[in-house]
């Protein structure tokens, strides 16, 4: 569900992909070569994992006070990926990054980067980053040790239905070699900040 934001100004680079794709290595990848670029960081109500830390990776809050800041209009866009467990993008977050000039990157799921492009249209870049396959996905998802074995084949799940949304997206990036990824990443960000 899209929330209408004032004013806009500014460029937006949305990152979506399903669990395991690289999608949050590739954007690092970018903050990395470009100080003009601001990660917008979302909120959810799902717990953190890991070393995961509060403003930092995500915004954290309880589903009782993130259906309060729906009720109240505060996100852009938000989505409840699974029951209770939201995902959101505030439009003080948005306001935030461009009162200091920068363009934004968004880090979110499919359904979330589908939404942000829809708002943002022709000021937003929108990429999928995919994994060459499902079997790849769900190796690199217990490669990472973060999450328990049925919360991985849930997400699988999940990210078999999300592949079907690539062709919502600007461009698709199959991340196959990381190196390779990060290089068209690179390549489809130059052109689009100076256009």
């Amino acid at each position: 569900m899209i929330q209408t934001l004032g004013n806009m100004s500014g460029k937006v680079l949305i990152f979506s992909a399903p669990s395991g794709s690289g999608k949050s290595t590739i954007v690092n990848h970018i903050l990395a070569l470009h100080p003009e670029i601001e990660f917008s960081v979302s909120a959810t109500s799902r717990p953190p994992r890991g070393t995961e830390q509060d403003g930092v990776e995500y915004l954290y809050y309880s589903a009782d006070i993130f259906r309060a800041l729906i009720r109240d209009e505060k996100f852009v866009e938000y989505e409840e990926v699974y029951p209770d467990r939201f995902y959101g993008t505030l439009k003080s977050e948005v306001n935030r990054i461009w009162a200091k000039g920068h363009v934004i990157i968004f880090d979110v799921d499919v359904k979330g980067g589908v939404s942000l492009k829809k708002y943002f249209g022709d000021a937003a870049l929108s990429v999928f980053i995919q994994a060459p396959s499902v079997e790849e996905l769900r190796k690199r998802l217990i490669a990472r040790n973060t999450d328990p074995m049925d919360a991985i084949e849930t997400r699988v799940a999940k990210a078999a239905e999300e592949m079907t949304y690539a062709p919502k997206f600007d461009k698709v990036l199959i991340n196959d070699d990381l190196q390779t990824a990060y290089r068209e990443a690179e390549a489809m960000v130059n052109a689009f900040l100076e256009a």
